[in-house]
């Protein structure tokens, strides 16, 4: 018996296909949206270094939190339940913060709004798993390229919309409509999906619905291989967004170039998504690809500490590229599992880690410059992570499964994708 899903109709997954969409664009909008305005909410809310420093870091240590978990509420509510209740807690936690008026209040608030995008995080490729298993490279090649559209989009329009409305709390509120229209195509899905059996229920002995059998990500190489791979991968790109404009102002670059220089490696995230999950597929070994990243990767780093200031879009590009790993990372959530619940597992497992695992980066980048009087450190450090995100991809390389060595896992994971 075949495993291969056949192909489906297209007209019955519409819903599907734009909530997902959808959901992408709108997952990074609360974390890149904010920081072009903190130089009007902080006089106004009383950050400090402090506060801005933890504001920085919470985005990741969130999503590292509720990576973890979101597998668990996967399991008990199922995955359209998850991504509603993801979708309303990013909404609440947007529209609250934007009439707060100090900085515990938005802190906490800003973490409520995370909580719903790490939840969404994790349930998207398990999502496109579901819907869409006969064409995962193409939807995930357009789920990963509308996240970088986000990233690029939300930074790039805070600040007009603040001056438009006069007011950053319009600025803030308004990216919680992104949000909410999320709900709508997965309205319009979940009435269709109710007319009809569930295609991803895993039927024992054709007759009975049998529940996702329990996966142990812990005890899987899988697992900890994508865990680890997406936590070099991670801590490179915080580094760039947190360090970049001020390590280039320190250097003698401008204020406004340095802050050019971010949005262009932002933007280069775009080109790379759209390649990744249509190229990676084909390959018999994924590391090929990661290992192509990489050079662009060593080549931004190297360029940025030599020379700064020469050609630094050209080293900016190089690092920019470099970000195709991260959409190697997202796509192996689905190549490395065989059922949706298993993807859910895996994407939960290594976001969780993964994100942990980053979210110090940016800050010991800064302990080390501080204490070291210089950026050598700092930048070797870069070199640490390479090696940490290699180390990682070679663990992820082969065809073995998370679902390998759980037991019935294996076997149901094949059943679902038959049913």
């Amino acid at each position: 018996m075949s495993l291969t899903p056949p192909r489906q109709k297209m007209a019955g997954r519409i819903g599907a296909l734009l909530g997902i969409i959808l959901m992408a664009l709108s997952l990074r909008a609360a974390v890149v949206s904010v920081p072009p305005l903190l130089g009007s909410i902080g006089p106004e809310l009383g950050f400090d270094s402090f506060s801005t420093g933890l504001l920085a870091m919470l985005a990741p240590v969130v999503f590292a939190g509720f990576g973890l978990l979101t597998p668990r509420l996967i399991r008990w509510w199922g995955l359209e339940k998850v991504l509603v209740a993801a979708v309303l807690l990013a909404v609440a936690g947007q529209l609250l913060r934007a009439v707060v008026g100090d900085v515990t209040s938005f802190l906490l608030l800003s973490a409520i709004t995370l909580a719903g995008y790490g939840m969404g995080n994790v349930v998207l490729p398990p999502l496109v798993k579901k819907y869409f298993p006969d064409r995962l490279a193409v939807v995930t090649s357009g789920y990963v390229t509308m996240l970088a559209v986000g990233t690029w989009m939300a930074p790039q329009f805070s600040v007009p919309l603040a001056n438009l409305t006069e007011n950053w709390r319009a600025s803030i509120a308004a990216w919680a409509l992104l949000s909410a229209v999320v709900l709508v195509p997965w309205g319009i899905q979940l009435v269709r999906d109710r007319r009809r059996p569930r295609p991803d229920t895993p039927l024992v002995n054709g007759l009975v619905p049998a529940p996702p059998v329990r996966i142990n990500p812990w005890k899987s190489p899988v697992a900890w291989g994508l865990a680890i791979f997406l936590a070099g991968n991670s801590a490179q790109t915080y580094v760039y967004f947190t360090w970049l404009p001020p390590y280039l102002s320190e250097q003698g670059l401008d204020t406004q170039t340095a802050g050019s220089m971010l949005a262009l490696f932002a933007i280069l995230g775009l080109p790379v998504s759209l390649l990744v999950p249509l190229w990676v597929p084909r390959l018999r070994h994924p590391i090929v690809a990661v290992l192509v990243f990489t050079a662009f990767w060593i080549a931004g780093h190297l360029g940025m500490y030599l020379s700064p200031t020469e050609h630094t879009a050209l080293w900016v590009v190089f690092a920019g590229l470099g970000q195709g790993t991260f959409a190697i990372a997202l796509l192996m959530m689905n190549l490395r599992s065989r059922s949706t619940y298993g993807s859910g597992v895996l994407a939960g497992f290594s976001q969780g880690l993964g994100y942990a695992g980053a979210a110090v980066a940016p800050l010991l980048f800064g302990i080390v410059k501080d204490a070291t009087g210089g950026w050598s450190a700092s930048f070797a450090m870069l070199g640490i992570c390479l090696v940490v995100m290699l180390t990682g991809a070679g663990m992820i390389n082969g065809p073995r499964k998370i679902e390998d060595g759980q037991g019935e896992a294996k076997r149901l994971g094949e059943l679902e994708q038959v049913n």
